[in-house]
């Protein structure tokens, strides 16, 4: 069985409220579940913490869960509705960032049918960087794999070094998972790590830890919403 789960907390430094900000007449949190539900998906539910994204979410027809307000991460809420869910350690979970309006289906499948391989722990995605001032953006996620496609190491910082006489080979990672639900709940209970703190990125902590992330490429980015300022960008692109 495979969940579809999208975390949604009202709280945000940068942009309070934004799950509920209207773009084109709809709360960005229906556009993120319109998409998402057009994916290869058994299930789709949002997961929130606060009473007025679960009055739109049903409103507009959407499954809701709610979850503590004092998670940290999008994962760790994650984590919790599969538990009020009481899914089966077998079943796949997709973790869908509920800032992402412009979702597509097709990422989704990416990963939905790539974590049906019962030997992949963690799944994600990620693009082909393709100008140094991605490559240099500390807010843009650098990734490094293996031949087999397992992810090596994660970064702000430009991975792996550019010589002067090097191609642009790097990758940027693309902030949706997919998980088998028992290896979700155990990522769940690690202690932050060394790294995690230093990088202030989570995936880091499962690697120390030694789960294993498999990746897939693929070529299309999403636009996250994470400032007013994005929002009147998505505001065009839709009207365009």
């Amino acid at each position: 069985m495979k969940t579809g789960i999208i975390p949604a907390r009202y709280a945000s430094t940068r942009f309070p409220g934004k799950p509920l900000t209207l773009i084109h007449n709809k709360p960005m949190i229906q556009h993120v579940y319109e998409r998402s539900k057009e994916a290869d998906l058994d299930e789709l539910y949002v997961a929130t913490d606060d009473d007025r994204i679960k009055k739109t979410v049903e409103n507009f027809g959407g499954k809701v869960i709610m979850t503590d307000a004092q998670h940290a991460s999008g994962t760790d809420r994650c984590a919790e509705a599969a538990r009020i869910l009481n899914l089966a350690p077998t079943d796949f979970i997709i973790n869908i960032q509920g800032d992402e309006p412009f979702i597509r289906k097709d990422e989704i499948n990416l990963l939905s049918h790539l974590i049906e391989n019962q030997k992949i722990q963690i799944a994600t995605l990620a693009k082909p960087i393709t100008t140094i001032e991605e490559l240099n953006n500390p807010n843009k996620v650098k990734v490094v794999f293996t031949a087999s496609n397992r992810a090596l190491y994660f970064s702000r910082s430009p991975i792996p070094h550019i010589s002067h006489s090097s191609p642009l080979t790097s990758h940027k990672h693309i902030g949706i998972y997919a998980y088998r639900n028992d290896i979700l709940q155990k990522i769940t209970q690690l202690q932050v790590s060394k790294l995690e703190e230093i990088e202030k990125l989570e995936q880091l902590r499962w690697i120390e830890n030694d789960f294993t992330i498999h990746l897939q490429i693929c070529h299309y980015e999403s636009m996250a919403i994470d400032t007013p300022e994005d929002l009147l960008n998505g505001q065009l692109i839709i009207n365009n």
